[in-house]
């Protein structure tokens, strides 16, 4: 394996995307444009329900890998640079599919898909309605079993970042996991760093995230509504101001206004130019595309924060939360490299 540049960690996710129209949404009792969890005999149901909708002579389901890291490592890998990706799948057709996929875009798929009795392999339903509605019905499965077994020390060899995903932390061996990682990333001489993902997440786990921030993390992406409640603030300024003194690198998106980024007593906005979304799905995982990529290549802090919001820009301009044009175009276009 060639040693990777970016390594990531989080929720292996098959996204299962096909279209529906609205009355057939209602029969299924999907709720419109909205993500919600559900159980494995309920997506056994919907994955059914698409198999019938779309039999031989009709379009078929596509089947994308997704997860926020992994859409993350997506948009670093099309930048240019090598990246791996460490998340759990089983010996399924789903899981099969995402790891030859992941693998056949550049990025080293690390653990092999799990064989035996296990849970299947995680998936997002995701009913597409002629008006462009994405409802989405996930399944977590066997992906959030992910533990400290699967993180081997050896991959980190060479690897100088690390990033993980906030979703994982819903289990102890998830935290395990994160930890083991952020040392092994060290050990190697990396730098490790982690999207707090969503502030209910952040509620369930304030205090683990707290010594997570103030310890092993040398940088931390966030949105206004995840720093304050990180800090249980009202005041952003202030969120942002104890986050810098727990962590050498604070990094806050503030949804169409200019992201603020602070390193090492350092602050800068990175401007953000609004359009209307077409698509807002991937936006943070492409914003920490760019700026990974302008950090790993040591560009400024305006210009890493800069990268992070022409990546997300470029991907909210359309369905799906992958890059679909070449970012390094727009970044020589923006006078950034």
């Amino acid at each position: 394996m060639t040693t990777p540049y970016v390594i990531g960690i989080g929720n292996a996710v098959m996204d299962v995307i096909s279209p529906v129209g609205d009355d057939r949404l209602a029969a299924l009792g999907v709720q419109k444009g909205i993500m919600q969890l559900i159980e494995r005999e309920r997506s056994e149901y919907l994955m059914a329900a698409q198999a019938d909708d779309h039999g031989p002579g009709r379009a078929q389901s596509r089947l994308v890998p997704g997860g926020s890291v992994a859409n993350t490592l997506a948009g670093i890998g099309m930048l240019g640079l090598r990246t791996a990706f460490i998340g759990r799948v089983a010996n399924d057709a789903l899981g099969l599919s995402y790891a030859e996929q992941t693998e056949a875009a550049g990025t080293v798929f690390v653990n092999p898909p799990v064989a035996g009795d296990q849970l299947p392999t995680s998936r997002s339903i995701i009913m597409v309605t002629p008006d462009g509605e994405r409802s989405m019905n996930t399944y977590l499965g066997i992906s959030a079993e992910l533990g400290p077994d699967d993180v081997n020390p050896a991959v980190f060899q060479g690897a100088g970042w690390l990033f993980l995903e906030g979703y994982l932390f819903d289990k102890p061996k998830g935290k395990d996991a994160f930890l083991k990682a952020a040392r092994s990333c060290h050990e190697a001489g990396g730098q490790a760093g982690i999207a707090l993902s969503d502030p209910f997440c952040v509620d369930r786990h304030r205090a683990d995230f707290r010594r997570l921030v103030a310890g092993p993390m040398d940088y931390v992406i966030g949105n206004v509504h995840e720093w304050e409640s990180l800090y249980q603030v009202t005041e952003l300024e202030e969120a942002l101001r104890l986050a810098a003194a727990d962590c050498g690198t604070v990094i806050c998106t503030r949804s169409g206004n200019d992201a603020i980024l602070i390193r090492d007593g350092e602050r800068v906005t990175a401007p953000v130019r609004r359009i209307v979304p077409v698509d807002a799905t991937g936006a943070g995982d492409q914003f920490a595309a760019g700026l990974i990529y302008g950090l790993a290549l040591g560009a400024p802090l305006a210009v890493a924060g800069r990268m992070g919001c022409v990546a997300a820009a470029e991907v909210i301009g359309h369905v799906g939360p992958r890059p679909e044009r070449d970012l390094r175009a727009d970044f020589r276009a923006e006078g950034l490299i």
